[in-house]
């Protein structure tokens, strides 16, 4: 192999120096499939003499972090992920990106690839001026647009919650209904607070659009990125009463991101390639976008809201469901933004002239988009990551003070599913107010406001909340639902089958660290100090939860009978209700995980503490698996929805790991009875 330096490596033979290779794997969820790739390609390396350095970006953080020098003395890189993974280090570098289910099913063939893969873009420049990845033989990634916009999302969601939760509570405590809305004394504690919230959400908009930029061109798009975004929610930069909101800072985000990606391109002399990352790229990149935003995007949005305005002036003597109804629809379309500021103001406006009909439409649609998704998220649990339901909690916190930005994570993240569902409901809410001649006397929206005296027709104020909160709710499941339906029917037999993962734990693509965790070739060895028996994985595997071989055969009746299994424990409430969550998390893909291990979990309060069951099959059962084999070692994991922390992931991690240990697998298959297999699963450190 030629390195990017110019010399000759070989395979260690021949006095020949060995080649040095570093891969990267990862996963969306970091479990499971991180630690497979990771042994699939040491063991792979191993038997060809090739000195490889595994790093591993799992869901527990930083492992084994690679040194400036491992990177100096590669002679080559593979990226075998389904996440974003940070390439500015290896500059100069041949780098090979794939799925991380390649990495899995052919590492022969991507330490042989690497030898001959683009050299990553040099320059100090940050990221990758290279494909992102390579989609062959079943790996593919996610788009380089998806995981963008994931990433921003991931990194918006605790500015909305922070920011929510505080104007929230503020308003709840230290609120008063004035004709001027709600309003919090100046020199108050709660005024304060509510301050404190505000920057919060101005924050929001610019970290989404920031981070979208981030994840496509790395550092040098992260300013021009965040400041596009800040330049998109101020519309007094471009003569409008509203700005973009977060459809604006998605559009800035991407147009940062690429944009820095062009000048990237740009041949510049190498002096100047030094500060071209921290100085040239991001004042150009910033000062083109910002300019570009305000003299030629800020200028329609500013006549969208102009104009939006007069239309409504001429629609107050129609009919009271219909203009509702378009109330409605403009409420929940942009949230915040230009659509959505236009209906309020509209409305916010007629109050001093008399009329506060239409305030009271518009006040019954505004909580229902994050009312409406914080009960999608409790209705169909396992559509959703266990980020987006804690985010779905604080959504129907702040739904209630009618802080419609609290739904503004799931519609950036899932944006064709989400903004139809907000816009149906918003708009039965709308008309059901519109309709019962619902008042609100102060410029706000939402039960809060109700509660303090200020709406009129109380009763049906809250149905129609009720009606639109259900409608937005039922259809965003039903559309998200088709959605995977459709992505599953539609994958192939080489698509990737998805992470196994605890029933409601994240997938987002910020979800895990962002730091990279490296494994050795020692990745496999057995831990030099075996825990005590009663000690087995935490204590959470015992005598008791030990099957030497199983009756069963067929995944659906041996999940039943681990379940039975577990249950001899006392730590399981509802055998039914541990079965239904178990056999769901499979439908979402298998946990089958190849090389004859399946490891069915589920996270549900049918058990009142974190339990773990082993058991064996003799034929194997049919599990559908990555690889094809049956499964004849079987673990399940199950832990209560309260479970603190994240010792779930930790115990999942070290048992996916330790099983890629082929002496490990023999071990366990071969132990005669229940305590010879607690002997050898005590080596699971």
């Amino acid at each position: 192999m030629t390195s990017p330096a110019g010399r000759t490596e070989g395979g260690g033979v021949g006095g020949q120096k060995r080649l040095k290779l570093l891969a990267v794997t990862a996963c969306p969820t970091g479990i499971a499939h991180t630690y497979m790739a990771a042994e699939k390609l040491a063991q792979a390396a191993e038997r060809l003499g090739i000195d490889m350095k595994v790093e591993t970006q799992g869901s527990i953080g930083a492992e084994n972090v690679m040194s400036d020098n491992d990177v100096k003395d590669a002679d080559g890189v593979i990226i075998a992920a389904d996440k974003d993974v940070d390439r500015s280090r290896f500059a100069g570098k041949r780098v090979l990106a794939v799925g991380v289910a390649e990495g899995i099913r052919r590492p022969e063939q991507l330490i042989e690839e690497v030898r001959t893969a683009p050299v990553q873009g040099a320059g100090g420049a940050g990221g990758s001026v290279e494909p992102p990845a390579r989609g062959g033989g079943g790996g593919r990634e996610r788009s380089v647009a998806y995981k963008a916009l994931m990433n921003g999302v991931s990194y918006m969601i605790p500015f909305v919650v922070v920011g929510g939760l505080l104007i929230a509570v503020s308003l709840a405590i230290g609120g008063h209904a004035t004709p001027e809305g709600l309003v919090i004394p100046k020199d108050s504690f709660w005024m304060d607070v509510n301050n404190i919230g505000v920057i919060g959400f101005k924050l929001m908009v610019p970290i989404l659009s920031g981070y979208i930029a981030y994840a496509i061109a790395d550092r040098p798009a992260l300013v021009p990125g965040m400041i596009g975004g800040w330049i998109a929610n101020d519309g007094s930069l471009y003569d409008s009463e509203a700005g973009a909101g977060f459809i604006g800072a998605i559009v800035t985000g991407f147009l940062a991101g690429y944009l820095v990606l062009w000048i990237k391109k740009v041949k510049v002399p190498k002096f100047a390639q030094p500060i071209m990352p921290i100085i040239v790229i991001p004042i150009v990149a910033t000062t083109a976008l910002g300019l570009f935003f305000v003299y030629v995007i800020g200028s329609p949005i500013a006549w969208v809201f102009e104009h939006l305005t007069s239309w409504l002036s001429g629609m107050t003597g129609t009919s009271a469901i219909l203009l509702g109804a378009i109330l409605g629809l403009m409420i929940a379309f942009d949230m915040g933004g230009p659509v959505n500021k236009t209906a309020f103001l509209f409305g916010a406006g007629l109050i001093a002239t008399g009329n506060q009909t239409v305030m009271g439409m518009c006040a019954a649609a505004i909580p229902v988009m994050p009312l409406g998704q914080g009960l999608a998220t409790l209705i169909r649990r396992k559509l959703y990551s266990e980020q987006e339901r804690e985010t779905g909690m604080a959504a129907l916190f702040m739904g209630l003070f009618g802080i419609s930005e609290g739904a503004i994570p799931f519609a950036a993240a899932r944006p064709t599913q989400v903004i139809p569902a907000n816009m149906l409901g918003g708009a039965v809410a709308g008309a059901v107010a519109g309709m019962a001649g619902v008042t609100d006397a102060v410029p706000h929206g939402g039960p809060i406001v109700a509660v303090l005296g200020a709406v009129g027709g109380v009763p049906m104020f809250f149905v129609a909340v009720a009606i639109g909160t259900v409608v937005t709710a039922v259809t965003t499941n039903a559309l998200i639902g088709i959605k995977e339906r459709g992505a599953a029917s539609g994958s192939g037999s080489g698509a990737v089958v998805p992470e196994p993962v605890l029933a409601g734990v994240g997938a987002g693509g910020a979800g895990g660290s962002g730091v990279a965790v490296r494994t050795e070739k020692a990745l496999s060895a057995p831990s030099a100090v075996a825990a005590p028996e009663g000690e087995v994985l935490s204590g959470y595997l015992t005598a008791r939860t030990v099957k030497v071989q199983l009756e069963s055969h067929d995944r659906d009746a041996a999940i039943r009978e681990m379940a039975e299994l577990l249950a001899a424990t006392g730590n399981v409430r509802d055998v039914d209700e541990l079965v239904r969550v178990a056999l769901a998390r499979e439908g979402q893909g298998t946990t089958g995980l190849g090389e004859e291990i399946a490891i069915p979990h589920a996270k549900t309060d049918a058990v009142s503490a974190p339990i773990v069951g082993f058991a064996r099959s003799a034929e194997g059962i049919e599990w559908g698996s990555l690889d094809g084999t049956k499964a004849k070692l079987v673990f399940m994991i199950s832990v209560p929805e309260a479970a603190a922390g994240d010792e779930h992931l930790r115990i999942l991690s070290m048992l996916s790991r330790k099983l890629m240990d082929t002496d490990f697998r023999a071990r366990l298959s071969a132990a005669p009875d229940e305590a010879a297999v607690l002997r050898v699963l005590a080596e699971v450190q």
